[in-house]
């Protein structure tokens, strides 16, 4: 039998409030044992489980591994717009003007990651 990855797991100050965000981008919800304060903070959504872990130190340096998100329901730009008012960061714009590219992001505590277009919009320009 093979491994497989259970969790991607992200070093954070606040496990409860960095999971929170992570739940609202991914339209799921923090476990139900999470509570304010607590060391971890877990969110299950398909594709992925994020498992959210308090360190003493803080992110000093880019991060080695990102993820990268792909909208379901609406197109590159929208995702950005929403994401931008759940509390992250626009950190590097890579989107052309003939709609290829990604948006660089950050989270609330400063962890990259980007958002690529839609399958649709891929499709569209294909």
């Amino acid at each position: 039998m093979t491994s497989l990855v259970r969790h991607v797991t992200i070093d954070c100050a606040d496990a409860y409030s960095l999971g929170s965000f992570w739940a609202a981008v991914l339209d799921a919800e923090l476990s139900d044992d999470d509570k304010p304060g607590d060391p971890e903070a877990l969110v299950e959504s398909p594709g992925a489980n994020l498992l959210f872990i308090r360190v003493p130190e803080g992110k000093t340096v880019k991060n080695r591994v990102h993820l990268d998100l792909q909208p379901q329901d609406r197109t590159r730009d929208e995702e950005v717009e929403r994401l931008l008012g759940l509390g992250a960061t626009l950190i590097d714009d890579r989107r052309n003007a003939d709609g290829t590219g990604w948006a660089t992001m950050a989270d609330p505590e400063g962890n990259e990651f980007c958002v690529e277009r839609s399958a649709a919009e891929r499709a569209a320009t294909a």
